[in-house]
């Protein structure tokens, strides 16, 4: 990926600066400990043997252009500095081509249900990003529009010879990418970097695989190869001929056309250190009863780290690079996290980027799709609109208090989410709207929505997805069923209950 002329330029050694070393003095301890990691690893990512497996170039040229004068990373993902692979790639190509180095977000005016609670979060989080780009001489670039239309414009205005992009298999973001290659691609290199999964997408599995027992040794097997420490994003050392303009974060939403309503949820701070602030707690105080308590809706046990994984604030790897370290202490717990935190999440990018239908009923296997069809006209003894569901004006006070925990605190306990999702299910008048329902609500007001893990969540609740046919019911057919009673076999609803208050509606009907 070096201009198509002359050598690279030898490789030389580069000046940390308190950004990667963390010295600050309002920077923790777990953060100097993480980043002290980083540098031992390497001094820079030149000194680190990236591994190309990570990378699919999506152009039809494949180097940095002899004219080239920097090279941009359109963040959409993954939005962090340190701990990104896709970044270290970007400054692994500047480096090499001794270019400056340029971060863009290409803020839209809606993304799918995307609320103003989400809008701010991201934000937050960028404004941190932005201020730590000013000490590491990286420019970065708050655009407004579509990167497909607005980046080859940008991209040849200020000779910026590559453009590394994350990963996200939503069909959005994929179609985005696929024109930005198209529209520049013959120009300069399009490269797509999987940031967000420990193994990459297309390197874990070239299928859509059936369940986590198909894709769990394919992921296992090649932890050993990309299980790896980071190396730091360093001081970029060499500067840019043209400065970003200051991003106004207090006029950044005025054009957004979302729902204003949906506001952001109060205490949670958004950003890298927040997340790893977040991450810290979770080790020093739920990590040693994750494996007994995490499936239990009135007890802190879970890792709580969503909201930052979600917007690629904190990296996936790196929480289970410190939650492994503790895997002596708490073998039991550990386990449980790898196995949510890796399995269970890469199945879901699997899923969403080898199944076009991946929201759709038509993209459940053959087995739902059927026992739903004949199940279409069972009658349901309640049967409620999208605006009585996202009210919380149900019969079922377990349900209204689950869904008022999605609205007020923007998450739901994981247990609870699969039986809020299907109760959706048994209570719309097909399985077609519960499943756009489920979706709908989900992308609106939870941190993690509009994510594979959140479709596939819905998917598996209502379809059947990596799951098998269980005894045949009405309504449900062979898609597995949950109740009220088994929820009260399984923790204390009375108290759940309490928390949110979550009354049978007096209008409900049936």
């Amino acid at each position: 990926m070096s201009k198509m002329s002359g050598n690279s330029p030898p490789t030389k050694k580069f000046k940390k600066t308190s950004s990667e070393i963390g010295t600050t003095s309002k920077t923790s301890n777990f953060l100097n400990d993480v980043a002290a990691e980083r540098n031992k690893t390497a001094p820079s990512i030149m000194e680190f043997k990236f591994n190309k497996k990570r990378v699919r170039v999506l152009s039809e040229q494949k180097e940095v252009p002899e004219w080239a004068e920097g090279v941009i990373y359109w963040t959409f993902r993954d939005e962090r500095i340190q701990d990104n692979w896709a970044l270290l790639y970007a400054q692994k190509l500047a480096i090499k081509n001794k270019v400056s180095l340029h971060i863009t977000f290409c803020r839209l005016k809606q993304f799918l249900n995307c609320s103003l609670r989400h809008y701010k979060h991201i934000f937050q989080g960028l404004e941190e990003l932005e201020t730590e780009c000013k000490s590491l001489d990286i420019q970065f670039h708050f655009l407004i529009g579509c990167a497909a239309d607005i980046l080859p414009d940008f991209v040849r205005k200020h000779k910026l010879g590559a453009i590394v992009v994350d990963f996200m298999p939503v069909r959005e973001h994929m179609a985005w990418t696929k024109q930005l290659a198209e529209r520049i691609g013959s120009e300069v290199p399009v490269i797509q970097v999987d940031a967000h999964n420990i193994v990459p997408c297309w390197v874990a599995s070239d299928k859509q695989e059936y369940s986590a027992r198909t894709i769990r040794n394919k992921i296992n097997n090649k932890l050993p190869e990309f299980l790896t420490e980071f190396p730091p994003v360093i001081k970029h050392p060499f500067p840019s001929t043209f400065k970003a303009q200051p991003t106004n974060w207090d006029e950044a939403d005025k054009t957004l056309e979302v729902d204003r309503s949906v506001v952001s949820v109060p205490g949670l701070k958004a950003g890298f250190k927040a997340g790893m602030s977040e991450l810290e707690q979770f080790l020093k105080k739920r990590l040693p009863k994750y494996s007994t308590d995490r499936n239990n809706p009135v007890k802190d046990g879970l890792s709580k780290l969503s909201p930052w994984l979600h917007f690629g604030q904190i990296s996936a790897q790196r929480c289970i690079l410190e939650v492994s370290k503790l895997s002596k202490q708490y073998p039991d717990s550990v386990a449980a996290y790898r196995e949510e935190a890796i399995v269970r999440r890469e199945l879901s990018d699997n899923f969403c980027f080898y199944n076009p239908k991946y929201d759709k009923i038509e993209g459940a296997p053959n087995w739902a799709q059927t026992t739903l069809d004949e199940h279409r006209k069972d009658k349901r003894m309640f049967v409620y609109t999208r605006e009585e569901l996202e009210g919380s004006r149900t019969h079922d006070d377990l349900w209204n208090s689950a869904q008022i925990q999605l609205v007020k605190e923007g998450k739901m306990h994981g247990f609870l989410r699969m039986y809020w999702a299907k109760k959706i299910l048994e209570w719309t008048d097909t399985p077609d709207r519960a499943l756009a329902d489920a979706i709908y609500l989900n992308d609106k007001y939870s941190m993690d929505g509009r994510d594979p893990s959140g479709f596939v969540g819905c998917m598996w609740s209502i379809c059947g997805i990596h799951d098998q046919g269980w005894r045949e019911r009405e309504v449900f057919g062979k898609v597995r069923y949950m109740n009220y009673e088994g929820c009260k076999r399984k923790f204390d609803i009375n108290a759940f209950i309490a928390r949110y208050g979550g009354m049978v509606h007096k209008y409900a009907k049936k």
